[in-house]
């Protein structure tokens, strides 16, 4: 390791590496600033989490939308975002400034700003949080979700790119293995940060590292950004949060970020004055599936589902309507969790799962990310599940492939949890679901709706399966897969104004610092409100960075 002096100045601290943080620091070093970036981890992980993200983007109106036969509008997303989001508190203030703004930046100038950043995306846009309510409810009334080509790793690169050009230039300081403990506070202005330098930690990407501390550190700056994510690596803190609304937390979950999400730096950020809001409000999947190949502990993987799956309890009985696969996240988080019970239960079919199940990460889709055409081809379009989502069929634990439905029924019981299913029960939904397959007609309203979704092109090419009875033997062996809550985002965070400036307790900023990402609740201190319409978190990282960077230089 490269030892530094132990005080260090710089005109702008960007604390954390994320999206957030890069996009930041590279807006300060376009205005001429110079940058000092910290953070606890080794260089390995520099992108943080978006690096192991889908790589989806919220747009409105985008040419590929208009390809693919959608009609958006600002309008239509404004309907869609503030009916999902429900803002109803007086701290919501400030996350409403900042969803009209981001709407707008959606609409606008975000897709042509990447562009120019060599950015660009998979052609077929994907349907994500559908709703299924009326027309003022939650969820996205068209597809909206637009996958980066490259997908985590894509969309970090040019910032990544400009931050190590700047570095080799000697205009920015990478500080690995820093973790600040502390804001310094010099008669009411932020002016910098200290904390400890962690002993080097070879670890891979994502994996845990040692906390072992090495000295001390301090950097004096003029303004001082917080960037460093939420909580969804920390169970304690998730639990702390948990909201009544949402039933009890899971005593079993897993955790779809690495471990150094843990949330420290909300209360270094509060101890300086920084008021922290809508800490209740979280987001979490309830279609996790244990990664057989881990990177962290109980690193868990969700399924991106598409709508044909039937959906059972740990009892056995169907989620109620509209609660199908990719309907409603928080609205399916909140009746599971009145059941009692941590897991669920998908069961399908090979065919649905060939064609519908997708496995969210960078990792989990290694021709997007790795922008291979051919691959992309064969694994997306030909026979057969790609090959992530084959080895979760192989060597996954929540997985049980059976030719026939009582062997399948066996083996769910005798899977861990299984000891509570209603077999008689599970026997009765399947095999009547399949006799709503038997003509055009239904009362169904799941199957109706899978009917409809296949009129959208996007669907019927790669996310919605013919729909079929589950018994049919054309379909392939039957699927049952044992779902789990995974950890994911903070929807609360450190009150900004539309300028990233961090808010005190009375409202009014606290001079020299800033935050954005998930440590500002992706702007405002919680611009999704209660719920998000997907593809809005790297979208929110990307805005509030970009605000928070440059606000920080004037």
């Amino acid at each position: 390791m490269t030892h530094r002096p132990a005080s260090l100045s710089t005109d702008v601290l960007v604390i954390g590496w994320g999206l957030a943080g890069l996009v930041a620091a590279c807006e300060a070093l376009v205005a001429g600033r110079r940058v000092i970036i910290a953070d606890q981890e080794s260089r390995a992980n520099l992108g943080g989490q978006a690096w192991w993200s889908f790589g989806g983007l919220f747009f409105v109106d985008s040419p590929e939308q208009r390809r693919m036969g959608i009609k958006d509008s600002l309008e239509l997303a404004s309907q869609d975002w503030f009916g999902s989001a429900a803002f109803d508190r007086p701290e919501d203030k400030w996350p409403r400034r900042w969803a009209q703004a981001y709407l707008e930046f959606a609409a606008g100038e975000k897709r042509a700003w990447l562009r120019e950043r060599g950015v660009s995306f998979f052609p077929v846009v994907g349907w994500a949080e559908r709703g299924g309510y009326g027309a003022l409810g939650p969820g996205n009334s068209v597809p909206r979700f637009h996958i980066t080509w490259g997908t985590g790793p894509g969309i970090v690169a040019p910032f990544i790119a400009h931050v190590e050009q700047a570095e080799a230039e000697g205009r920015l300081v990478l500080l690995p293995r820093h973790r600040v403990t502390g804001l310094v506070v010099t008669d009411g202005v932020v002016t910098g940060a200290r904390g400890n330098v962690l002993s080097p930690d070879d670890a891979a990407r994502g994996a845990p590292s040692s906390r072992d501390i090495a000295a001390d550190f301090e950097v004096t700056a003029a303004a001082t950004i917080v960037s460093s994510g939420g909580i969804g690596g920390n169970h304690d803190l998730v639990r702390a949060s948990w909201p009544d609304r949402l039933g009890t937390p899971p005593e079993h979950m897993l955790t779809g970020v690495p471990a150094y999400v843990d949330g420290s730096m909300h209360e270094v950020s509060a101890a300086a004055g920084a008021r922290l809001i809508n800490g209740d409000r979280m987001w979490h999947y309830v279609e996790g599936i244990t990664n057989w190949d881990p990177v962290w502990p109980a690193h868990g993987i969700r399924i991106l589902p598409g709508p044909s799956s039937l959906w059972l309890d740990a009892i056995g009985a169907r989620l109620p309507v509209p609660l199908f696969p990719g309907f409603d996240t928080l609205g399916t988080l909140a009746h599971l969790r009145r059941t009692g019970h941590d897991h669920s239960w998908f069961v399908t079919s090979r065919q649905i799962v060939e064609k519908e199940f997708a496995l969210s990460g960078s990792e989990q889709n290694p021709d997007l990310t790795g922008k291979d055409v051919k691959l992309l081809l064969k694994s997306r379009l030909a026979k057969g599940p790609t090959g992530p989502v084959q080895a979760f069929l192989d060597e996954g634990e929540d997985f049980i492939v059976e030719n026939d439905l009582e062997t399948l029924l066996e083996q769910m019981r005798r899977h861990p949890g299984g000891d509570v299913l209603d077999i008689d029960r599970v026997r009765q939904e399947v095999t009547a679901r399949d006799r709503e397959m038997e003509n055009g007609f239904t009362k169904d309203a799941q199957i109706g709706m899978l009917r409809s979704m296949r009129a959208y092109r996007g669907d019927k090419l790669i996310r919605t399966a013919t729909p079929h009875r589950l018994q049919d033997p054309a379909a392939g062996p039957l699927v049952a897969v044992k779902l789990h809550v995974l950890t994911r985002k903070s929807l609360g965070g450190i009150e900004t104004d539309l300028d990233g400036r961090a808010l005190g307790a009375d409202g009014t900023p606290i001079r020299g610092l800033f935050a954005a990402g998930e440590a500002s609740g992706f702007g405002g201190g919680g611009v999704h409100g209660y719920r998000a319409l997907e593809g809005t978190f790297l979208g929110g990282c990307l805005f509030s960075g970009r605000q928070a960077g440059r606000a920080a230089t004037r």
